[in-house]
């Protein structure tokens, strides 16, 4: 995954050097330019094409919310000390990708930086077209507990598919069940119902004699 390329908007210029020290301390990330009004953030936004802009709201000569109406294929991160409802409310409705309410620390930035981060890393990693479950995990829509077999639960079928995926390799049955600390018989059913949800594949391994071995490699 290629490095993200920061814009900072901020009217106060030691803010602004301050968000971007906060950028810089986030691995993947680097701010490409920082400025200090609607006009030049536009005007940054289509010269160096940022992946994303943290975005204030009072700005001298207009509204952060119209700069976010007036930006285009780039996401926008708001940070600002407004709070009332109908300007988070309307940041959400001009796709606004997140808001953090100033003053906020290093750790809080970092977290939406992350998270953010690992937004476009899945959306990479779906490919060409998207299955309801990416979807559902994209937009943080979770519907994993309606749509469980009967006995399966939300919680040892989330940590048998991150066992799955932090492997890097298949697995069989056995093998996820000793890394996840279950039994065997119930790790092969969280196997199955992952490949059955088409995140996870059944991959027979042949042997000299016998039945093939099922073994199970992540799709994400």
């Amino acid at each position: 995954m290629s490095e993200v390329r920061v814009l900072v908007v901020d009217d106060d210029f030691m803010v602004a050097r301050i968000h971007s020290g906060y950028v810089a301390r986030v691995p993947g990330f680097r701010v490409v330019a920082s400025a200090h009004n609607g006009e030049d953030a536009l005007a940054a936004a289509a010269e160096l094409r940022p992946d994303l802009v943290l975005l204030d709201i009072y700005l001298p000569d207009m509204s952060g919310l119209e700069v976010l109406k007036a930006l285009h294929d780039v996401d926008v991160l708001m940070i600002s000390a407004a709070r009332d409802v109908p300007t988070v409310r309307e940041a959400m409705r001009g796709g606004a990708v997140g808001y953090l309410i100033k003053p906020f620390t290093a750790i809080a930035l970092a977290d939406r930086l992350k998270q953010y981060a690992d937004t476009r890393k899945q959306l990479t990693a779906i490919g060409p077209e998207a299955r309801q479950d990416d979807v559902d995990r994209l937009f943080g829509t979770h519907t994993a507990a309606a749509s469980l077999p009967k006995g399966l639960s939300p919680a040892t079928c989330a940590l048998v598919a991150e066992t799955l995926r932090e492997a890097g390799r298949d697995l069989s049955a056995s093998e996820t069940a000793e890394l996840a600390g279950l039994s065997r018989v119930s790790a092969r059913r969280y196997l199955e119902y992952l490949c059955v949800a088409g995140r996870a594949e059944l991959r027979p391994r042949y042997g000299t004699a016998g039945r093939p071995e099922h073994r199970y490699q992540w799709l994400g």
